[in-house]
């Protein structure tokens, strides 16, 4: 027989089970494999991929987006899971274009999702800012890249006060997840579309090129879609009159839809404003979220997604060795879990702040310490 040629014949799948029974290592790895994808749910998947996937399973149906490394994985997925699934994919001519479409089909009703890398994100700036005068809900995803200017691929957190502080024109926020595994990449983005609707309000994913490059295995939950209100907001169009919305002559009583972000009467905009503060304030009361390991130590090291995953390990590890070391991380950036920090602030008791970039969140964090406990920053 040439060598590299199989022929199946009976002494060839004889010897074969021969070769699994002296050495079974491959059937583990069918067992193992089996069990991880229909027992546990398991998958090995890349950041960026899983984004695309969890976005799928909550209902996304809309997504447009432009390619700019190293987020690129999502718009590929995309482009051939969306049509499956029932959706429209569209690989806008620019980033402006792109958010301008996520407020099109969000204004029409449809969970929507664009997804940029920091230079892209800074270009869909003002179409951020009307989403969020709009109250319209949507997901945006930031993979963060080096900076200022084009900068390069590698991960980057400088994009921090951008995310949180409103990176467009006017007084809105955004709520702000920042993952540091690909099981949290999963889980967020689900929840993002859930608090995007509930709250009529855009919600960003703020990854970096790390996160959303590396793989790992992770559970695969099921999507559960809360009891929200219906979005009788959204311009749907004829279809979606009711039978009481006609006169006997068939003409429509009921007022049109409308959704803008221009106030020009007298008064009409302070009192949208209001709204939206009211809206954010209602964010800080019930959507801080965080994680705390023996915040009552002298110490407590404070760090935000992937800075946080690998200063974690290390805070284990001389935590196991005696040091008295704590770790707390903030899992929405905005709202901030000021008060939860301020909390553990006492006189004696020093933190360190940890970022991938030339300190942006310990000015937060020394904002919720308020002069209680000296706040380091790690350069």
């Amino acid at each position: 027989m040439p060598k590299g040629e199989y022929k199946d014949t009976p002494q060839q799948r004889l010897w074969g089970i021969e070769k699994l029974l002296i050495n079974p290592l491959p059937i583990r790895r069918c067992i193992v494999l089996w069990y991880n994808v229909y027992v546990s749910k398991k998958l090995f998947m890349k950041g960026n991929e899983v984004i695309a996937e969890a976005a799928i399973q909550a209902g996304c149906r809309f997504y447009a987006g432009y390619p700019i490394t190293p987020q690129n994985e999502i718009p590929e997925y995309m482009s051939w899971r969306m049509p499956d699934a029932g959706g429209v994919f569209v690989q806008a001519e620019s980033e402006l274009a792109a958010i301008n479409m996520v407020y099109g089909a969000s204004a029409a009703g449809a969970r929507a999702m664009t997804s940029s890398s920091s230079p892209g994100i800074s270009l869909k700036q003002e179409g951020i800012s009307y989403l969020a005068g709009a109250e319209l809900p949507a997901v945006i995803v930031n993979i963060q890249r080096g900076g200022p200017g084009l900068g390069n691929i590698s991960g980057s957190q400088a994009d921090y006060f951008q995310a949180v502080k409103g990176g467009g024109h006017g007084d809105y926020k955004l709520l702000v997840y920042a993952p540091y595994n690909l099981q949290e990449l999963w889980d967020f983005t689900m929840l993002a579309f859930d608090k995007a609707d509930e709250y009529r309000s855009p919600v960003m994913i703020l990854g970096d090129g790390i996160i959303g490059q590396m793989m790992e295995p992770f559970c695969q939950t099921s999507y559960v879609k809360p009891n929200l209100p219906e979005k009788i907001w959204a311009l749907a169009g004829c279809g979606s009159r009711h039978p009481g919305d006609t006169n006997l002559e068939g003409s429509c009583v009921r007022e049109p839809n409308v959704i803008k972000s221009l106030y020009m009467g007298e008064g009409e905009l302070e009192f949208r404003n209001s709204i939206l503060q009211e809206k954010y304030k209602k964010m800080k009361e019930k959507e801080v979220r965080f994680e705390a390991i023996g915040v009552d130590e002298e110490l407590i090291v404070v760090a935000f997604g992937i800075a946080a995953r690998i200063t974690l390990s290390v805070v284990k590890k001389l935590r196991h060795e005696g040091h008295k070391m704590g770790f707390f991380r903030p899992v929405s950036l905005f709202p901030f879990p000021e008060k939860e920090l301020a909390s553990v602030a006492k006189p004696g008791r020093r933190f360190v702040v940890i970022e991938l970039n030339a300190g942006q969140m310990v000015e937060d964090v020394r904002l919720a310490v308020n002069g209680r406990s000296e706040v380091l920053f790690y350069v």
